[in-house]
């Protein structure tokens, strides 16, 4: 049987793989971890999301998302989400105010220059996470 632990990566691609670098890095906080090369070139990236988790990037000419893809969003535990949303707006990128969810984390939305989304929470001591039971989902 196999027991997940945590989310090793994710996956997305990227028209202008500097603008995404610089999006993460400027915008997120996150260090490149290290480079993919093909030819000489660096054709994509690992992005150091904390411990053992990554987002993986990838150069793709013309990399457009839509509602239909196959990754709807990811998600990224922040320390202090107030702190977080107001670092994002403070770099002059749109993200929407803190929502309490039906989990009991507060979360809030952003999208990266790929029109990824993205979910920045914070986990609270009563999150669902960690206490588990039923939530009803209020969207």
């Amino acid at each position: 049987m196999i027991k997940v632990k945590q989310l090793a990566h994710v996956c997305i691609f990227a028209d202008d793989l500097e603008a995404t670098r610089s999006f993460y890095r400027d915008v997120l906080g996150m260090d490149t971890q290290f480079n993919f090369l093909r030819d000489g070139k660096i054709f994509g990236f690992y992005l150091n999301c904390g411990s053992r988790s990554h987002i993986e990037v990838f150069q793709k000419d013309g990399a457009s998302y839509s509602d239909l893809n196959q990754i709807n969003h990811f998600c990224l535990e922040v320390e202090d989400i107030d702190a977080a949303i107001a670092h994002v707006r403070s770099k002059g990128v749109d993200i929407t105010s803190k929502k309490h969810a039906c989990d009991d984390t507060y979360q809030a939305w952003v999208r990266g220059p790929n029109d990824v989304m993205i979910e920045l929470f914070e986990y609270t001591e009563k999150s669902a996470q960690f206490v588990g039971g039923d939530r009803i989902a209020d969207w």
